[in-house]
């Protein structure tokens, strides 16, 4: 039985370029970068090879490029780095009651720590409201973090719109690009961010490696402290295999960026056409069009998520119930409750994320097996009552 793979949002696989790339690195190349000899000079050669790799990809310079752990370093980085930086301006922050863990956590930690934060509501679709945003804004409103797009349910913000109101009131502006960049177009120029979090393992790169952008003149405080690694902005002697094959993932992106769009696009629509013609009391959470390409989050009536996930694995066929870094946890989606689902719905919830290995006889085999599977559940609970 052939695995079918349908939780690319949570990692992807390494593609075999990217491993290619990084060998050299582990074993012959494995200078020190901040070491002044030639075996080190590689090193640090291919790291600023990579910087600039990315810096050109999203339209930035490498200067505003810092390479981190990953996504939530990244986050971490950007909100608790200039909420210490302007602490004497203000302490207030507006984000989204839909954000990933790795900001509402960061937020909530501020909150214990002197800072306020308001949590902007989104509509039935996922979509920050613009009127909202105008109202929470303060005279200590020193940033607005709202991510490009929602892991969950593959919700495209207004980013360019949020941007305008942040510049308008002078207020630092960060947006989480983890589930975006290598799947959509991403230039921090035309969106007009002061901040972008990137994470490698999205986009067909390395685990444990990602990137934060500050733009020139943002005001920022290291969250890591030690050495001068990343000119003083993150002290850690630098992760060279996973920095060159984040570089080599960025490289390979926008040439099949395009096609895949369409491709997955054509893919997800089919995809949630079918289910929701053959299951009832299905519904599709998210913006209808202005979503991810890759990203379809379908909610059934009466069972549990985690039953259909255990169902759909007993053929082979690998999906979520949300965010991978919260797939632990027994408590409903945040961001389902959000957008108005009940407890009961939210529970029934299973995201199906596509990648460039996905196939349509994949997907048909899917939309095959998952009726039964409903049907099956929905006879043993309680819950459910046609």
């Amino acid at each position: 039985m052939k695995n079918i793979y349908l939780d690319h949002a949570a990692t992807c696989p390494t593609d075999p370029e990217v491993v290619n790339a990084m060998l050299p690195y582990f074993t012959e190349n494995y200078g020190n970068p901040s070491s002044i000899y030639s075996i080190s000079r590689t090193t640090r050669n291919a790291i600023e090879d990579a910087r600039e790799i990315l810096a050109k990809a999203i339209g930035a310079s490498s200067g505003e490029i810092v390479f981190t752990s990953g996504g939530s370093e990244s986050d971490n980085f950007a909100i608790k780095g200039v909420a210490h930086a302007l602490r004497e301006k203000g302490r207030h922050i507006i984000t989204s009651q839909i954000e990933h863990h790795a900001v509402l956590y960061t937020c909530k930690f501020l909150e214990k720590n002197g800072y306020d934060v308001s949590y902007l509501p989104v509509d039935s679709a996922g979509i920050v409201k613009m009127d909202e945003l105008e109202k929470a804004i303060r005279r200590d409103t020193i940033l607005i973090t709202i991510m490009h797009a929602n892991n969950e349910i593959g919700s495209i913000q207004p980013v360019r719109e949020i941007a305008e109101i942040a510049k308008k009131h002078k207020i630092a502006f960060h947006t989480d690009a983890v589930q975006t960049f290598g799947h959509i177009p991403v230039n921090v120029n035309e969106l007009n961010v002061d901040l972008l979090s990137i994470s490698g393992h999205k986009f067909h790169g390395p685990k444990g490696v990602g990137a934060l952008y500050i733009r020139k003149g943002t005001k920022i405080t290291p969250l890591i402290h030690g050495g001068d690694q990343e000119r003083r902005r993150r002290a850690s002697t630098e992760n060279v295999p996973g920095i060159v094959g984040l570089g080599q993932a960025v490289e390979i992106a926008p040439g099949i960026m395009s096609d895949e769009m369409k491709r997955q696009a054509q893919l997800r629509d089919t995809f949630i056409g079918k289910i929701l013609n053959t299951i009832p009391d299905s519904r599709l959470n998210g913006h209808a069009t202005q979503r991810l390409p890759n990203n379809i989050n379908i909610s059934f009536k009466g069972i549990e998520g985690e039953s259909i996930l255990l169902n759909l694995d007993m053929f082979g066929i690998a999906a979520s119930t949300g965010s991978a870094c919260s797939s632990s946890s027994l408590e409903p989606s945040h961001v389902l409750l959000a957008i108005g689902l009940d407890h009961e719905l939210a529970h029934g919830s299973v995201r199906f994320s596509l990648g460039k290995h996905t196939t349509l006889e994949e997907l048909d085999r899917v939309a095959e097996i998952l009726p039964g599977i409903i049907k099956k559940l929905r006879a043993m609970s309680p819950l459910y009552n046609q």
